[in-house]
């Protein structure tokens, strides 16, 4: 079960119901973040979490609404006796935006490794999660992200057991290695049946619509994405500043054929991001107003 919750929604600045753009995601034991605007550990707190356990952060870009919380962060997992390293990744001049950051949180418990994509679509494995990085269109280089957990192939025991494989040896075909048997090697694909439907969300803010998203987000079982706008009057501000509209964000979901939407990154002039949802629902039936603290448990099929 992958556990999912928008920690802030808000763009450009913080309001007393709404705080700044954060995405938590926990699975197996491993707590990722992407993005930490200032006030996330204090979401984190009103939903009940720590951020003593977040094993990794990833950023989309480095404009003050997404990055900003992290200083406080930082303190904040170093006064919580936190001696496991830290990994970060974003784009490039992580390893700059970070150590300048630092300033105010130069001494640290635990080490921080920063990892800084370098191509426009990138993959990284990571406690078994698999993050895919890609990139998008906004004022600065800045980039989604993809979620996932994947699933090997039901595993045969009457399959292992023909071949001779020993009991103690069929969790190493289910992590994929080979066993060596007194009858010969014995592969996974020998004893695993095709690969099962996993777990993808993918998360997207600050950008233009583009093919890239559509793409990676492509049969996702949750899409978040920005809608920085309501009023489909506002689609050249949206244009202008390199963001997005409700109905934009819909239509891509659309396209990428997503399970459910969650919209996200209102303009702080938006104050009921709801009263927008019935023409965007229109267009894409299982689109939601994301809100601070929205939270879902998405399970394998098999839990369902």
């Amino acid at each position: 079960m992958l556990e999912v919750c928008l920690l802030g929604t808000g763009g450009m600045m913080p309001l007393p119901y709404r705080w700044l753009t954060a995405l938590m995601a926990r699975y197996n034991g491993t707590s990722i973040l992407i993005d930490c605007g200032e006030g996330t550990q204090i979401a984190l707190r009103e939903k009940g979490w720590s951020p003593k356990p977040i094993d990794l952060i990833c950023f989309t870009h480095y404009h003050a609404d997404h990055i900003s919380g992290l200083p406080g962060m930082l303190l904040t997992m170093g006064n919580a006796e936190r001696t496991e390293p830290l990994t970060l990744i974003g784009p490039k001049g992580l390893t700059r935006t970070v150590n300048a950051l630092r300033v105010i949180a130069p001494e640290l418990p635990f080490e921080i490794q920063c990892v800084e994509i370098t191509e426009p679509e990138q993959q990284f494995s990571f406690h078994g999660i698999r993050i895919e990085a890609f990139k998008v269109n906004h004022s600065v280089p800045c980039y989604g992200y993809t979620i996932a957990v994947d699933r090997i192939g039901r595993f045969h025991p009457e399959k292992a057991a023909e071949l001779h494989v020993q009991k103690r040896d069929w969790g190493r075909l289910q992590k994929g290695e080979e066993v060596l048997t007194d009858h010969g090697v014995v592969t996974p694909d020998m004893v695993l049946g095709p690969p099962r439907k996993g777990i993808k969300v993918t998360y997207c803010t600050d950008t233009r619509p583009t093919e890239s998203i559509v793409r990676n987000a492509a049969g996702a079982d949750l899409f978040i994405c920005e809608g920085m706008y309501g009023e489909q009057e506002n689609l050249d501000k949206a244009k202008g500043y390199k963001h997005m509209t409700f109905r934009e964000a819909a239509h891509l979901a659309k396209d990428a054929q997503v399970k459910e939407l969650w919209l996200t990154h209102y303009s702080p002039a938006l104050m009921r991001a709801e009263d927008y949802m019935r023409d965007v629902r229109k267009i894409f039936s299982e689109a939601h107003a994301g809100k601070d603290g929205k939270t879902v448990d998405l399970c394998f099929e098999e839990e369902l």
